[in-house]
């Protein structure tokens, strides 16, 4: 086994030779370690399987299957190896398991009564050498086409690494290509008060620079901006690709020069599933929940956990402060892993014109409303109150509270901040009915959520003097309304129909307030194992369905324990 040496700017010392293509065919990326996704950085690589599902899974390496994971949404069906290197790889959104395997997961699921287990097992009882057929490649989980996501990890940290930093066989010498730098006028004292400019890019010769600007704050005079600001940030729209795929994949470094000298870098490896959500510090969650673009950030929030994939920050924040009126020379270099690169150039030059900056902040430290990001706060009124915990901001806010009147439930509606402010962690929320909530519906209340566009709710527990509850990891509006309707089931075959030829039994369940709690399956009375991804539930015919006439009863539960049942008949 060869390892990299690493130079300073290299990649890391990863085995390159250790683990083998998990596919019989070339690897085309669908995505990459570092991509945004919503809530999370992806985790890995997914490699495309030619459009089809059922393509054979192999073994990266030697190891042993240490654990079998089973979820509707997430990874779906995944299998994890652990190598005595040090590293464990994960293999996700699978169909079938290796015979061996499956039989061993159907008799956990039956034991247990549940289909979605998650099973951890010991290196003697399925060891793997490299090569060994492990499953075949789906769209289970949380995947909207066939592909197989595989990860390399840190098995001590269990963090996710760079899977191509390993050596793995992929082919691409396409340059990133950036569409729009962002620049934030860094004056006012938070963030998501900051004002922004968009600037589109063009390339001239080797260099891509800003075209047109025209915004009071940053004027564009050649490739010069001429800003009113003293302190800017920089953020950039910007995707990779590689031959023979169209998806848009992730860069690798960011390094960011100030007159030549290096303001800030950023390499994105190493990112834990217990800080991948300040995706929503890393990129600007406000642009891309407004105007649906990733926007990534070279500069670093005040409450950013992920520290340690910035490097040489100036300022400590990485903003460009200009101190006097000669032109700064900002250089942007982009890398992805495979080295190609693509340079951003323009100048930075700050003008006195103080008099026509209107732009400031709307509250200031000292006003009530003022919240710091590193402390925890409360707010309280009659009808509604909240605290969270420090770490829960990523910067500052000037909190708003707000009450529309609502008559069609039993509160009013409470609006919390804007929605296009992120939260890292979940709070309390109480809201108090206006009304009297009669006895039998207090078990079926519901508190719902609205982020401008879309609504949904969650079942709310009942607190001392009159209060309803729920954890809410986002701000938006809220008010209580109760659910007494069942889902609704619907079945995707006839009824008395002649299943003989049919590979499984699908039915379609919806729930109008919240979300299917818990289901199950009663195959001539006797527990069957249905499966469930997003709204469908099917169960696959296998042994525990002989031949002959059947009745089939399907129930489904939601939060607030409504239920409703399906009574199916069938032949086989």
């Amino acid at each position: 086994m060869s390892v990299v040496a690493m130079a300073q700017d290299e990649t890391p010392p990863y085995p390159q030779d250790y683990f083998r293509n998990p596919l019989d065919i070339p690897i085309f990326l669908a995505g990459n370690f570092g991509e945004c996704r919503p809530g999370h950085f992806h985790s890995g690589t997914d490699i495309k399987t030619l459009g089809k599902e059922n393509q054979p899974v192999h073994a990266a390496a030697q190891g042993y299957i240490s654990r079998i994971k089973m979820e509707k949404g997430g990874f779906g069906h995944a299998l994890y190896i652990t190598h005595p290197n040090g590293y464990t790889t994960l293999y996700a959104h699978l169909n079938e398991f290796a015979p061996e395997l499956q039989a061993y997961l159907k008799k956990k699921q039956y034991e247990q009564r549940r289909w979605d287990v998650d099973l951890e097992l010991r290196p003697e009882q399925f060891p793997v050498k490299k090569g060994s057929f492990i499953a075949y490649s789906g769209n289970t989980g949380a995947s909207t086409a066939p592909h197989l996501h595989f990860e390399i990890r840190n098995t001590k940290t269990e963090h996710p690494l760079n899977p191509e930093l390993f050596g793995l066989p992929i082919e691409d010498h396409v340059q990133p290509l950036p569409t729009e730098v962002v620049l934030y006028e860094g004056d006012p004292l938070t963030f998501y008060n900051d004002h922004t400019v968009t600037l589109p890019l063009a390339k001239k010769g080797d260099t891509y620079k800003p075209t047109k600007s025209i915004d009071p704050v940053f004027k564009l005079k050649g490739d010069t901006i001429l800003t009113l600001a003293t302190n800017t940030g920089i953020g950039i729209n910007i995707n990779d690709y590689m031959e023979g795929s169209d998806n848009t994949i992730a860069f690798y470094t960011a390094k960011l020069y100030v007159n030549d000298s290096l303001q800030s870098e950023i390499i994105l490896d190493d990112i834990g599933y217990d800080e991948t959500r300040y995706i929503n510090a890393y990129a600007d969650y406000k642009t891309k929940e407004l105007n649906d673009k990733w926007i990534q950030l070279l500069f670093k929030l005040p409450g950013n956990g992920l520290g340690h994939i910035y490097h040489h920050l100036n300022n400590d924040d990485g903003r460009i402060t200009l101190r006097d009126s000669n032109p700064a020379k900002v250089t942007i270099e982009i890398t992805d892993d495979r080295k190609n690169k693509t340079v951003i150039g323009f100048y930075l030059q700050a003008i006195a014109d103080s008099a026509s900056k209107t732009f400031t902040s709307d509250c200031t430290p000292a006003d009530s409303n003022y919240c710091h990001f590193n402390t925890p706060h409360t707010w309280s009124c009659a009808n509604v109150n909240f605290t969270w915990s420090a770490g829960t901001l990523y910067d500052d806010v000037c909190l708003k509270v707000s009450t529309v009147p609502y008559s069609d439930g039993y509160s009013d509606q409470y609006r919390i901040q804007e929605p296009w402010v992120p939260m890292h962690k979940a709070m309390p929320l109480r809201i108090k009915p206006k009304k009297p909530i009669p006895f039998d519906l207090r078990s079926k209340v519901v508190m719902m959520y609205s982020d401008d566009h879309d609504k949904d709710g969650r079942a709310a527990t009942a607190v001392e003097n009159g209060w309803y509850e729920s954890h809410v990891r986002n701000f938006g509006t809220y008010w209580l309304e109760t659910d007494t309707t069942a889902p609704v089931i619907k079945s995707l075959q006839k009824d008395n129909a002649n299943l003989s030829k049919a590979r499984q039994i699908t039915f379609q369940v919806a729930d109008n307030k919240t979300s299917v709690h818990s289901f199950e399956g009663l195959l001539d009375g006797k527990w069957i194992c249905f499966e469930q991804h997003n709204g469908l539930f099917f169960y696959k015919f296998d042994e525990h369905c002989l031949k002959g006439k059947h009745t089939l009863v399907f129930r489904a539960t939601d939060e607030n324990g409504n239920e409703s049942s399906f009574h199916y008949h069938f032949t086989r």
